[in-house]
């Protein structure tokens, strides 16, 4: 799993930044999936190594324009880049009425199918193809959900030297016995790769705000996720104009991540106000509370590596 980073500005786009965007990528399977599409994203799309019709399913926070206004595009943009296979589009109450109206005053023409899921709190919005994704209402000045990306259990590692001691060395069996399914070796033996596959390794997790203030939903939307993305729009001086608009500092941020016990904090959404000499202080100030913080910049890649 690896996350792109299109857009980590806030409200408007900037010289060094785009407005919300996350590539949430599947190497192994050729796919993504698209968390916010703010004005822009498919200009982002196209400095990654990944076009639109690789996108499988789109997840919309909240209806404000720095997360929603390229998504006409992108939607678009997948039927000229030959997308034919079915995407799902899920966001707060009203996303639906935005797609739809788009699309029709546009009249632009898909030539895929669309479906449209409009989410709750605390939904479990699908477990299939390994990974489940679960929603919560954070607490911005609408309704902002955050998702949380769980991956399934994967298998132990294949116990090899067992296999060689017991005199079945390598061959296109081990593929099989791997993924725990009985193989017949040219010999007539059976062999089940359940005998020798070690304790299943916990699947990883990522966590995603949309804007919210630090709260209670965030902690537990993150909790023990080996990576949490999170809004970081101030520094703490203005705490109080971040509480006003709904938003979080960068130790708000750092304090949810040490609340919920997640492995690296990810700042994103940071306001135009703060150039890249500004990066430091609140790297400064989230890190202080939660050490493993790092402040994204578009276009950065990060991968979320396997638990052993």
């Amino acid at each position: 799993m690896r996350l792109v980073f299109l857009g980590t500005g806030a409200g408007v786009p900037s010289r060094h930044r785009n407005v919300a965007g996350l590539l949430v990528e599947f190497p192994e399977r050729g796919r993504a999936w698209l968390v916010d599409a703010g004005e822009g994203t498919q200009l982002q799309l196209m400095k990654t190594t990944l076009s639109a019709h690789r996108i499988e399913r789109i997840f919309i926070t909240h209806l404000h324009g720095d997360h929603l206004f390229g998504l006409p595009g992108v939607l678009s943009s997948r039927s000229f880049q030959d997308g034919v296979g079915p995407l799902d589009l899920y966001g707060p109450p009203g996303i639906a009425e935005y797609a739809e109206a788009s699309l029709r005053l546009s009249s632009t023409h898909l030539t895929y199918d669309l479906t449209v899921h409009e989410v709750a709190d605390t939904d479990t919005l699908f477990h299939e193809d390994g990974y489940a994704v679960t929603t919560r209402l954070l607490d911005h000045v609408v309704p902002s959900f955050g998702y949380r990306i769980t991956e399934d259990p994967r298998p132990g590692a294949l116990a090899v030297d067992r296999l060689v001691a017991q005199g079945l060395g390598p061959g296109k069996w081990y593929g099989e016995l791997k993924a725990g399914r009985s193989v017949t070796l040219p010999d007539g033996r059976v062999v089940d790769g359940r005998d020798y596959l070690g304790p299943a390794r916990p699947g990883r997790v990522v966590a995603v705000t949309g804007d919210t203030r630090g709260c209670a939903a965030t902690v537990e939307l993150a909790r023990g996720a080996d990576v949490l993305v999170h809004e970081s729009t101030y520094a703490s001086d203005l705490a109080d104009r971040a509480g006003v608009f709904g938003h979080s500092t960068a130790p708000q941020a750092a304090g949810v991540a040490r609340a919920a016990g997640v492995g690296t904090l990810l700042l994103t959404h940071i306001s135009a106000r703060y150039g890249a000499e500004d990066l430091a202080l609140l790297a400064d100030e989230a890190c202080a509370v939660f050490p493993s913080t790092v402040v994204m910049r578009d276009l950065d890649v990060w991968d979320v590596p396997g638990k052993e």
